[in-house]
């Protein structure tokens, strides 16, 4: 017989719980998106998607409660190119913006041949890379606002070793 020691069995416990208050998102909105696997503390349940800055077209993109109409939070990935395209703004594409810009991702003109218009999903860790720099993933920020009636955090670039899984597991339904 095993003897676990109590500041052993503690940590396990703790883990546990941990593993049991992930919350899986219900995301009602239509595919294609992209969202998180986890709710996090979206208020309502409806778990976090990409998403345009304010109401309809904007230059800048952050992470907002996925909302069950669709329209500026319904991206598509395009597995052979890399690309993150919007559905409500024809020929628009998640673009990585240059250090100094408001925000970290933004909208631009599709580029295939654009590279920092390419990333790369790995269905086991569900992690969106960087494909010049495969250890950045794309995560949330880990501070939730009021976005009106639903919520809003920053999409950021994070270390894929170092981030909690809940802020940069995403799913992807085309």
């Amino acid at each position: 017989m095993k003897i676990i020691k109590p500041g052993i069995a503690a940590v396990f416990a703790f883990a546990l719980a941990q593993m049991a208050l992930a919350e899986e998102a219900n995301v009602l909105t239509p595919s294609p998106v992209i969202h998180l696997l986890d709710n996090l503390d979206e208020a309502d349940g409806l778990g976090w998607c990409i998403d345009t800055l304010g109401r309809g077209y904007a230059e800048y993109l952050h992470a907002h409660s996925c909302k069950p109409q669709g329209g500026d939070v319904q991206f598509a990935f395009e597995a052979e190119n890399g690309s993150i395209r919007s559905v409500a703004f024809r020929d628009k594409c998640v673009v990585d913006l240059p250090f100094g810009s408001p925000t970290v991702f933004g909208l631009a003109d599709c580029d295939p041949y654009l590279p920092e218009q390419i990333f790369v999903y790995e269905p086991g860790t569900l992690s969106l890379h960087d494909s010049q720099n495969p250890a950045r993933c794309i995560a949330v920020g880990e501070v939730s606002r009021s976005a009106g009636p639903y919520m809003s955090r920053d999409l950021v670039w994070a270390d894929c070793d170092l981030t909690d899984p809940k802020l940069r597991s995403w799913i992807i339904r085309n």
